[in-house]
């Protein structure tokens, strides 16, 4: 169990405090749908806990067997939908990997990304697209 306390600051804001470390972020609503957008939106958040799930468990994997994905590095699109009601309907992930990782570690690492904790508590209404690109 990890505790997380947001605090609603006014304004459509939050501030973020992870309890284990105290490692702090803040929120802010998007500006089409009247925030400030000074932040990370909370779907923003979500599309951010995507890519990062992805590489950090193909970080285990890798740390594993011994593969230098070090550099790694995901890009990742969000798209709102308002209809039925507003949410995330679609995410895409490119993800990047640098020189060196060997052909045989690409189906495994791609297969952990596909298999991440946070890709798997998506609800299945949510278009997920992947591109993988190697030796960049």
């Amino acid at each position: 169990m990890v505790e997380i306390q947001v605090v609603y600051e006014g304004e459509l804001h939050t501030s973020c405090r992870h309890g284990p470390s105290g490692a702090a972020l803040s929120s802010d609503a998007p500006i089409d749908n009247q925030g400030r957008g000074q932040s990370f939106s909370p779907t923003d958040l979500v599309a951010t806990g995507l890519a990062s799930c992805m590489l950090t468990v193909m970080g285990i994997l890798a740390q594993r067997h011994r593969w230098p994905i070090e550099g790694a590095c995901a890009r990742v699109e969000k798209h709102m939908v308002s209809e039925p009601v507003r949410r995330i309907g679609r995410l895409v992930v490119e993800l990047s990997f640098p020189e060196g990782i060997p052909e045989q570690a690409r189906g495994p690492l791609e297969q952990a990304a596909r298999s991440c904790p946070v890709r798997q508590s998506l609800h299945p209404g949510i278009e997920v697209e992947m591109a993988f690109a190697w030796d960049v």
